[in-house]
C-alpha cells in the first residue's frame, strides 16, 4: 500500500476537526415528493475554513451524517457532474 505524506492528507483531515456550529445551510430540494419527507441536500460554509463546505442529508435515514469538502472539490463534482448528466446551466 502506498504510504500518503501528511501534508497531502492534513487539509482534508482538519475540515473535518472543525465544528460546524454556527454554520448557515441551504436546502437544495427534490424527489420524495409524495412521501413524508421531501429530499434536500443542505450546504454550509464551515465557520473558520471559508473556502470549505459541509452537506447534510435531510431525511432521517441521513441524520447525523455529513460529508466536507474544499471549494475546489465541491466545484470539481458539481461540474463534474453537469456534464456527465447533460445538464445546462
Amino acid at each position: 500500500m502506498a504510504t500518503v505524506a501528511k501534508a497531502e492528507t492534513e487539509p482534508l483531515n482538519a475540515i473535518y476537526c472543525l465544528p460546524t456550529e454556527g454554520a448557515e445551510f441551504e436546502n437544495f430540494c427534490g424527489g420524495n415528493l409524495g412521501g413524508e419527507h421531501e429530499s434536500c441536500v443542505e450546504v454550509g460554509a464551515i465557520p473558520g475554513a471559508t473556502p470549505s463546505y459541509v452537506l447534510h442529508d435531510s431525511k432521517p435515514e441521513g441524520a447525523g451524517r455529513e460529508l466536507r469538502f474544499t471549494e475546489k472539490e465541491l466545484n470539481d463534482f458539481a461540474i463534474g457532474w453537469v456534464r456527465k448528466h447533460g445538464l445546462i446551466l
